[in-house]
């Protein structure tokens, strides 16, 4: 999965892989954490946020559990 670098104080980079509906996200304190059954509206929702850390705290966090 190709991870895209990101603009942002929490989170490093993300990948998606809409065939899976799997979603990876890298943190800066270097952990990288992976979400299933991630619906594509919400992976470019979280693209588009001004606040990475914010979209992932409202639509990601305790979501999507593998």
């Amino acid at each position: 999965m190709e991870m895209i670098r990101v603009r942002s104080t929490a989170i490093t980079a993300i990948g998606y892989d809409p065939a899976n509906q799997r979603m990876k996200i890298a943190f800066q304190q270097g952990h990288t954490y992976d979400f299933c059954r991630v619906p594509a509206h919400v992976y470019e929702g979280f693209m588009r946020s001004a606040s990475k850390g914010s979209y992932y705290n409202a639509h990601i966090k305790d979501r999507y559990q593998c």
